[in-house]
């Protein structure tokens, strides 16, 4: 996905984080009825189509995952961080969660049935967005599914000691017809989309992108 420094820099970023962000966000899916709703359209897309193996990737906490899992998916967790996966596993202790990145899945050809990457394309940049989305392709069955989120916007924000900590790391933002675009031509067309504004109930303060695509 990246180099090496950018992953270390990442991994680093949400090692910091991890308690505070469990602490803020674990929960807020339950606060987000558009957002669970393109979910539960990914897993009864995935189920018509036989099921199987789902990878959540870049699973933070798990609470995706544990949803995933509640609408009747065989899903599992891969996250950069590994404090983040410790977190995921305290919290769903009968799911399995890894470490990896979005292009070191470690998983055959054709062996998943979905992929969500619940805001996690959003510490890649442009030019590395091609690599992570032929990776996606690689991994799901003809006809799987990948459901993605993330922030609608122009320009990439550079977060500086977020929460107090001393970290920072730059947040890309995205339109969504540019992501449907690279989605194509990596194969997987974009089949529905749905755009939100920010929930002003929490820490949101830019529209939100989901896109729902299929490998033919």
């Amino acid at each position: 996905m990246t180099g090496p420094d950018h992953l270390s820099a990442t991994r680093t970023f949400y090692d910091a984080l991890a308690v505070d962000y469990a602490d803020r966000f674990h929960h807020e899916l339950s606060a987000k009825p558009l957002d669970r709703s393109m979910l539960s359209a990914f897993a009864e897309l995935v189920l018509a189509a036989g099921g199987g193996r789902v990878a959540d990737v870049g699973c933070g906490t798990g609470s995706v995952t544990a949803h995933l899992h509640e609408l009747g998916l065989s899903a599992y967790g891969i996250d950069l961080s590994p404090r983040m996966v410790e977190l995921a596993r305290e919290f769903s202790p009968d799911l399995r969660f890894e470490e990896g990145t979005m292009t070191a899945v470690g998983q055959a050809d054709g062996s998943l049935a979905g992929i969500v990457a619940w805001h996690s394309i959003i510490h890649t940049t442009d030019d590395q967005l091609p690599e992570v989305f032929a990776e996606f392709e690689r991994l799901l069955v003809p006809g799987g599914h990948l459901l993605l989120s993330f922030q609608i916007g122009d320009e990439p924000v550079y977060l500086a000691r977020p929460l107090g900590h001393p970290v920072s790391l730059d947040f890309h933002r995205r339109q969504p017809g540019d992501v449907a675009a690279l989605l194509a031509e990596a194969g997987l067309p974009v089949q529905a989309r749905l755009s939100r504004e920010p929930d002003d109930r929490g820490m949101e303060t830019t529209p939100q992108a989901f896109l729902l695509a299929r490998k033919p």
